[in-house]
C-alpha cells in the first residue's frame, strides 16, 4: 500500500524524522491560506500523487508570494502528471502540498528496503541526492553504500556513522544524520514498510538534516496490525478494478495488455503471463482467486476481468490441490451466464475431480474452448486473440 508525501512525512515526524512544515490542501484558495500560515517567503507548492517524477513533470513549483501560491495551485490542481512511473495515462492531482521552502546546501539520497538475498533490512545512501537511485545505480554505483541490519540489534550507531562519513555529510551534522537514519529505521520496523525512501535528503543553512521528501510503502499483510496506516489510503489513486478484487479477497493487478488472466496461486499466475508473453500474447492482469476459491469469487473475478474494455480473450488456468476443479467450472460457467459472456475463453483445469470440472465445461452448452496443458491453453488464446 502506498500513501502521499505528506502522510509519508507525518508519520516520520512521530519518529522524530525531521521534516519541513507543510500543510494539504484540496483547493487553490485553501493553498493560499496554507500559505499565509506556514508565514515563510518561500514556499513550495507540490503535486501530491502516489508516483515519483513530479519535479519533472511540472507538479512542483516554488512560489514567492501570495499570488504565486494561488496561480501554481490553479495551474496543477486538475491537471493529468505523466511521469515514468505513472504510465502514458498519468495520474489526476486532487491535492497539493504546500511546504515550507529551505535554504538546501546539499542532497543526499537515503533509502530502507527489505532485500530479498539476504532476508534482511538494507540501509542505502548516495550523495547523488534528487536522482532516481536506479540511475545512479547505472550511472556511479561506486556511490552507493549499504548496510545490513541485524534485526536481532536493529540499527546501530556505527552503522549510521559509516554510511553519513561515507556520503560526506558535513563533520558537524554527522550526529544529527545518524539520529535521523535511527528515527528512520524504527519508523520502517515498527510500521511494517515495504520501502522507506527519502529523496533528497538534505542539509540546510541553518545546519538542519531533513527530510526533503518521502516516499513509504507498506506490507499490505501487515496493514491489519496498523488501523492508523489504512485509514491513509487513498482509493482515488489506486484501480477501481483492484479495489473491487480486494474486496472479495482476489489478487488482481491491472495490466496494459488484452488476455485476461484467472489463475488459481500467485506463482502460477505469474507462470500464465510469462507463457502467454512466449507465444506472442500479452496479459491484461495478474488475477490469483486463491487455493479456497468459491463459485462466487470466481464469478466476480470474471465480472472485474471484464470491466477492462482492453479484454479481448480470457484464460481460465487451475490446477485444483485444494480446490476442486468441478467447483472451479461451476464457477465459470454461472459467470459466463451472468455476465454474458461475448469474447474467447480458454480453460485449462488439473488435479482434484478434474473429469467431472472438464465434463460439467463440456455439457454447459457454453462456447468454451478446453485446454490440454498451458502451452496448449495459451497457444489457443493467443490464436483467438491475435498477436500483439
Amino acid at each position: 500500500m502506498n500513501i502521499h508525501e505528506y502522510q509519508g512525512k507525518a508519520v516520520l515526524k512521530q519518529y522524530g524524522v525531521a521534516v519541513p512544515d507543510g500543510i494539504v490542501a484540496f483547493s487553490a484558495e485553501e493553498a493560499v491560506e496554507a500559505a499565509e500560515a506556514l508565514g515563510t517567503s518561500v514556499v513550495v507548492v507540490k503535486a501530491q500523487i502516489h508516483a515519483g517524477g513530479r519535479g519533472k513533470a511540472g507538479g512542483v513549483k516554488v512560489a514567492r508570494n501570495l499570488e504565486e501560491v494561488r496561480s501554481f495551485a490553479e495551474q496543477i490542481l486538475g491537471k493529468v502528471l505523466v511521469t515514468h512511473q505513472t504510465g502514458p495515462e498519468g495520474k489526476v492531482v486532487k491535492r497539493l502540498l504546500i511546504e515550507q521552502g529551505c535554504d538546501i546546501q546539499k542532497e543526499y539520497y537515503l533509502g530502507v528496503v527489505v532485500d530479498r538475498a539476504t532476508g534482511r533490512v538494507v540501509m542505502m545512501a548516495s550523495e547523488e541526492g534528487g536522482t532516481e537511485i536506479e540511475e545512479v545505480a547505472a550511472r556511479t554505483p561506486e556511490k552507493i553504500f549499504k548496510e545490513v541490519i541485524d534485526p536481532a540489534v536493529g540499527l546501530q550507531a556505527f552503522q549510521a556513522r559509516k554510511l553519513a562519513f561515507a556520503i560526506r555529510i558535513p563533520d558537524k551534522l554527522v550526529s544529527k544524520a545518524v539520529a535521523f537514519m535511527t528515527a528512520l529505521y524504527n519508523a520502517f520496523v515498527d510500521k511494517d514498510c515495504s520501502i522507506a525512501e527519502i529523496n533528497p535528503l538534505v542539509v540546510t543553512g541553518d545546519g538542519q538534516v531533513m527530510a526533503l521528501d518521502a516516499k513509504l510503502n507498506f506490507d499490505s499483510n501487515a496493514l491489519y496490525r496498523h488501523p492508523d496506516i489504512q485509514a491513509l489510503r487513498d482509493l482515488d489513486e489506486e484501480d477501481e478494478k483492484e479495489i473491487e478484487a480486494s474486496k472479495f479477497g482476489l489478487s488482481y493487478i491491472a495490466l496494459d495488455g488484452n488476455i485476461g488472466c484467472m489463475v488459481n496461486g500467485a506463482g502460477l499466475a505469474m507462470a500464465t503471463m510469462d507463457i502467454i508473453k512466449y507465444y506472442g500474447g500479452e496479459p491484461a492482469n495478474f488475477l490469483d482467486v486463491g487455493g479456497g476459491a468459491t463459485a462466487e469469487k470466481v464469478t466476480e473475478a470474471f465480472k472485474i476481468i471484464l470491466k477492462d474494455e482492453q479484454v479481448k480473450g480470457i484464460f481460465v488456468n487451475i490446477f485444483g490441490g485444494i480446490m476442486r476443479c468441478d467447483v472451479i467450472a461451476g464457477g465459470v460457467i454461472e459467470a459466463a451466464k451472468q455476465v454474458g459472456l461475448d469474447r474467447p475463453l480458454v480453460v485449462r483445469l488439473e488435479g482434484t475431480n478434474v473429469e467431472q470440472g472438464k465434463r460439467l465445461l463440456g455439457e454447459s452448452g457454453l462456447n468454451i474452448i478446453a485446454a490440454d496443458s498451458m502451452a496448449d491453453g495459451a497457444q489457443k488464446i493467443v490464436a483467438q486473440v491475435g498477436r500483439v
